[in-house]
């Protein structure tokens, strides 16, 4: 038997597919995203920082000050977005339910026909769409989760707004400040870091494509094309904002 099938195997057990459908797995996929979502933006934006810094030839003490700035700055406010969305999400969704427990409660006939047209269009027909319609409106929260879920569309996510919005802002910070360890350690008295810019860069990179890896295992994507372009667009941030600095040198000296 092939490692590939006895992979395929151990994922379909009885207890693998109770918790992978009742979603104790994709819990934990989505604080993932947060976390990928925050490390991908906190590299880009506080290389960017460093880069436009660079360009325009400022000391390494003025790009540690902007760089710590922005991370604390955006990444504060990139947890807050998350968290304010992914409360509103769930906000929708709860409002949603409350919608569909009134219809159920005023207008049963017309949830169940709409519980019909579902299962209708799920490939169900004769008494087999009948058996399921009783099914499900059998029970008033399946009956409900059905309806979110299918015919508006959301998502019955159980991830936590607040941990969600903590954990993107970690990754922010956690990733973000690699660019500007080379700059912190040439402000140590007795350090002198040499090309601390260009040892920025390589960290950068470096960091730009393991993130990039730890998304293309979200997505399920190839590690190295997750890597690459991952590499690309904050390598593409890297240099618009290096030009730019380089463009407002003149400004900044003056």
């Amino acid at each position: 038997m092939s490692e590939v099938k006895k992979a395929l195997e151990a994922e379909h057990t009885d207890e693998a597919i109770r918790a992978r459908i009742a979603g104790e797995e994709t819990v934990h996929e989505v604080y993932l995203k947060d976390f990928i979502y925050g490390a991908i933006d906190g590299a880009v934006t506080t290389f960017a920082v460093v880069a436009a810094s660079g360009g325009a030839g400022l000391s390494a003490g003025i790009v540690v000050v902007l760089g710590v700035a922005n991370l604390v700055a955006d990444g504060f406010s990139m947890g807050v977005s998350n968290y304010l969305g992914s409360k509103a999400e769930r906000q929708v969704v709860e409002r949603t339910r409350k919608s569909e427990a009134h219809h159920i409660q005023h207008i049963p006939d017309g949830e169940k026909a709409e519980i019909r047209e579902i299962f209708r269009r799920k490939g169900f027909d004769g008494a087999d769409l009948e058996r399921a319609v009783e099914i499900i409106t059998s029970d008033a929260e399946r009956w409900i989760d059905t309806m979110i879920q299918d015919e508006h569309g959301l998502q019955l996510d159980a991830t936590s707004p607040l941990r969600a919005g903590a954990v993107t802002f970690g990754a922010f910070v956690l990733v973000g400040v690699i660019p500007l360890i080379m700059f912190i350690a040439d402000l140590i008295p007795g350090v002198e870091i040499g090309a601390p810019f260009l040892w920025s860069a390589v960290l950068t990179a470096m960091a730009f494509a393991l993130v990039g890896v730890g998304k293309a295992r979200v997505v399920h994507e190839a590690w190295w094309r997750g890597g690459l372009e991952t590499l690309g667009v904050g390598g593409s941030a890297a240099v618009i904002a290096y030009v730019f600095g380089v463009l407002m040198k003149g400004l900044v000296g003056s």
